[in-house]
């Protein structure tokens, strides 16, 4: 026996969404079913979920890829120096 699930959604994105997901051959019930069944494979979420802004992805880019990086600081003064140097 199928279950239903009602899903609350903003008319222009589920109308973009049907769009969507009719150019790729199947109706947003396929869609919503692959994502829940991907979920259950994954044990989470399928894809990856952001939280940050363009500014914030930058600086996390350029951390991770060793950019517009200064120090070590070995003390407090050092740091200060550097900080004050910027401006």
């Amino acid at each position: 026996m199928d279950d239903s699930i009602t899903i609350k959604v903003d008319s222009d994105t589920k109308v973009r969404a049907q769009e969507l997901f009719a150019s790729l051959g199947m109706d947003i019930n396929t869609a919503v079913n692959m994502f829940l069944c991907q979920a259950v494979e994954f044990q989470g979420i399928p894809f990856t979920v952001r939280r940050y802004n363009d500014e914030t992805e930058r600086a996390i880019y350029e951390a991770q890829n060793g950019i517009n990086m200064i120090g070590p600081f070995y003390s407090i003064a050092e740091l200060k120096e550097a900080l004050d140097a910027e401006d």
